[in-house]
């Protein structure tokens, strides 16, 4: 491979907007397994969020992920590759990096959301409790005293 093609492929992978119109692969060999990822993300995707027995599944796969994606990429720095396998690679790489954006989109905002929820919901019972504690009926005055 030419070093000005070296560049570019790392150029595209690096790319913001890469992902855009790339689809998640249908399978994917991760750490020498052959992986389900599409099926595995859309199984995902499909639930408002991750259920906290599913969670450290989830993340253990965004770790072994990113941890794939680091190893082609690296593959494609070292240039010591035919540039038609380096572009499989870029291909995959940015395949990688559209199933890691639908992994973290979930993530954080479910468990934010949820941590969310529970918050208003733990403000609303203090609220209730204060009022039932201090008298007061609806925020207005105290009742029963002057």
């Amino acid at each position: 491979m030419q070093e000005y093609q070296r560049k570019q492929l790392l150029e595209r992978i690096d790319r913001e907007g890469a992902t855009l119109g790339v689809d998640i692969p249908d399978r994917i060999e991760i750490q020498g397994e052959e992986v389900e990822l599409r099926e595995f993300v859309f199984e995902i995707k499909r639930r408002e969020t991750v259920p906290a027995g599913e969670r450290e599944r989830v993340e253990q796969a965004k770790r072994n992920l990113r941890r794939e994606r680091l190893e082609r990429k690296e593959r494609i720095e070292e240039g010591e590759i035919p540039f038609e396998e380096g572009e499989r690679l870029a291909d995959a790489i940015v395949g990688i990096d559209r199933a890691l954006e639908a992994l973290e989109s979930l993530g954080p905002e479910s468990v934010e959301a949820e941590a969310k929820r529970q918050q208003a919901a733990d403000k609303k019972r203090w609220m209730d409790f204060l009022k039932k504690a201090l008298g007061h009926d609806d925020d207005g005055p105290q009742v029963g005293r002057r």
